[in-house]
């Protein structure tokens, strides 16, 4: 078999173990933290949860999980598929399989009845589930979907956009089954998101500044590493008054530390200063979705 044909299938088969692992803990997370705070996580698998309640409360029904989450998500799979990529949604489809049929066989268990600890620590690892998947080039389904979507789209982190979005799905949720719960919900999704944004980086930008004697092959390591290009300037130095070249250039925050350890190969004596950016306008490579 050739050398670059196993490269791919060792890298798909991490894919698909790591993607399997995150699904399992999230449906530990489901059947432990969701369940027994009583909490609603937001998205796919809060309104899966929510729905599975509506039908226990007032028609006295056990739908399984399985049944809702599918149906719940086919409108996102279908936008993943049109809009994002199709292995990327393949990938995707099976993180809420796996997650649906083990949330279904596995067992529901207590770790602690304080609705506060719930809320924090089962954000935390939704969160970290999430962004593992993200990281993998797959989603969690649901919510997650649209989020990069509009990332793409808009080229800027949009999962505090999904954040509010959810807040309609938790004010429906204090309505039906009270407040409290609702609002220790708002705790989860909020730990969710912020263990998202540390984790996961693909729509972080941050413009790097070099004052370097070997411009053009700074320029050219940027280029390789990030697939963004470079300005050179030239500027003085106030103290010695010697000619300097400025390379600038905007990168994604998941190729800053690369950069920076490329940089201090070809130049030790090179000037770096990493700023974190706000917003870019115009055209910014992304890498695809695959």
């Amino acid at each position: 078999m050739e050398p670059e044909r196993k490269r791919e299938l060792r890298k798909n088969g991490k894919r698909i173990v790591i993607i399997c692992l995150a699904s399992v803990l999230m449906a530990v997370n489901i059947n432990t933290f969701v369940h027994a705070g009583g909490l609603y996580p937001g998205g796919a698998t809060g309104l899966t949860v929510l729905i599975q309640r509506v039908f226990k409360t007032y028609l006295d029904m056990s739908v399984p999980y399985t049944l809702i989450n599918l149906c719940v998500n086919a409108v996102p799979v279908y936008i993943g598929f049109r809009y994002i990529g199709r292995r990327f949604t393949l990938y995707s489809f099976l993180m809420i399989l796996v997650t649906n049929v083990m949330t279904d066989l596995l067992p529901y268990y207590t770790i602690t009845y304080d609705p506060l600890l719930v809320a924090i620590f089962g954000g935390l690892i939704n969160g970290f589930v999430i962004a593992v998947c993200l990281t993998e080039n797959a989603t969690s389904g649901g919510t997650d979907f649209i989020a990069i979507y509009l990332s793409e789209k808009k080229g800027v982190d949009s999962f505090n956009y999904i954040l509010g979005l959810n807040a309609v799905l938790l004010a429906v949720a204090g309505l039906l089954y009270g407040w409290d719960k609702a609002l220790y919900s708002i705790i989860f999704q909020f730990m969710s998101t912020q263990v998202i944004h540390v984790m996961y980086k693909r729509y972080r930008q941050n413009t790097i500044l070099i004052i370097t004697s070997r411009a053009e092959e700074i320029c050219e390591k940027i280029y390789e590493i990030s697939r963004h290009g470079a300005t050179i300037m030239k500027g003085i130095g106030a103290y010695e008054k010697t000619e300097r070249e400025v390379v600038y250039s905007v990168i994604s925050t998941a190729h800053k530390d690369q950069v920076v350890r490329a940089v201090r190969q070809i130049d030790p004596d090179a000037f770096v200063n990493v700023i974190k950016t706000d917003q870019v306008n115009g055209w910014f490579y992304y890498e695809e979705q695959d």
